[in-house]
């Protein structure tokens, strides 16, 4: 027999209160408001303008190659080295405990025992959502329902997907958008949103994931910009801050990304100066996620660099 998502959550809160129950996964049939990116909290009788999490990409070294730092420690790290109270988790860290209520419910207290909350849930490997195959698109759609369930059990406003497709431009734009669509639909009986990173391929070109997004017409669904992921092709580099400028319309969480630093502690890459304004021009006040990807300081350094950062570009954006 068949269990719902209420048995899930079930589950997993039995699992929070050390009962181990088994996990099972469906839609709820209804339909509730999608919650939508975090307010700016106010600091000094004034609003700031944007507030900041931590991906969990940003270690993914320590991770998925040194084995130095457990999944489970990272709500905690986040908190105690470097004061930040929200997180982003990556599904490739815990990719055989979706399903686990157990697991999810030790995530979530873990995330609730130093006050973290959880933000979203990034999620890769799970198929292409703009296959040109209808029922390999279908799968795939299918394989993001746990995910959905468990970041709505954390907390979570919403999982970021990804929109690879192939053929042309028009036809993958139409591939794409009836794969968010469809899990953009699930993602509604959960007040959760589906959100797409510009991740490659043409998702890395701006105006193809703003008409994705048109295409889907759901407000349910949404763009996380990452400042760095724009390259589309081998040969084909797409202006980042354009890019960032169309997505930012529809953007439910914004990806700080960042590879070196130079001696004033400015990316060497990216003018976070510029890309915040337009951040904030937009309208956006939420999250920004800090993710280093760099590879001449240690992960613990990146962070502490990009941080730094955020907090004097927000400085600098407060007293404008």
């Amino acid at each position: 027999m068949q269990k719902t998502r209420r048995d899930w959550l079930k589950a997993a809160a039995l699992a929070a209160a050390g009962i181990v129950a088994p996990s099972a996964l469906a839609p709820v049939a209804r339909a509730v408001t999608p919650k939508l990116a975090t307010a700016p909290a106010a600091a000094g009788g004034k609003a700031l303008p944007f507030q900041i999490s931590l991906a969990e990409w940003s270690f993914h070294k320590a991770l998925l190659q040194e084995k130095s730092m457990d999944h489970l420690d990272f709500a905690k790290a986040a908190k105690t080295e470097f004061g930040i109270d929200a997180v982003e988790y990556v599904n490739q860290m815990f990719m055989d405990k979706g399903a686990d209520p157990k697991y999810i419910a030790e995530m979530k207290k873990r995330a609730d025992d130093h006050g973290v909350r959880s933000v979203l849930i990034m999620c890769d490997r799970e198929g292409d959502l703009g296959d040109p195959d209808a029922k390999k698109r279908d799968k795939a759609v299918a394989n993001h329902h746990k995910w959905a369930d468990a970041a709505k059990f954390l907390g979570c406003h919403s999982i970021r997907v990804n929109a690879k497709s192939a053929g042309g431009y028009d036809e993958q734009v139409k591939l794409a958008a009836d794969g968010l669509a469809k899990l953009s639909a699930y993602g509604e009986t959960l007040g959760l949103n589906v959100i797409v990173e510009n991740h490659g391929g043409l998702s890395s070109n701006g105006a193809w994931l703003a008409a994705v997004m048109k295409t889907v017409g759901k407000p349910n669904c949404g763009t996380l910009p990452d400042f760095g992921n724009f390259k589309v092709s081998p040969t084909e580099e797409y202006d980042r801050y354009k890019g960032v400028a169309e997505l930012m319309p529809f953007a439910k969480g914004v990806s700080a990304k960042t590879f070196g630093f130079d001696a004033q502690g400015n990316e060497t890459q990216i003018d976070y100066a510029r890309m915040m304004k337009i951040v904030v021009d937009a309208g956006y006040h939420g999250r920004v996620g800090i993710e280093y990807e760099g590879t001449t300081l240690s992960e613990r350094d990146g962070i502490k660099k990009t941080l730094a950062l955020l907090h004097r570009v927000r400085d600098q954006l407060a007293a404008a």
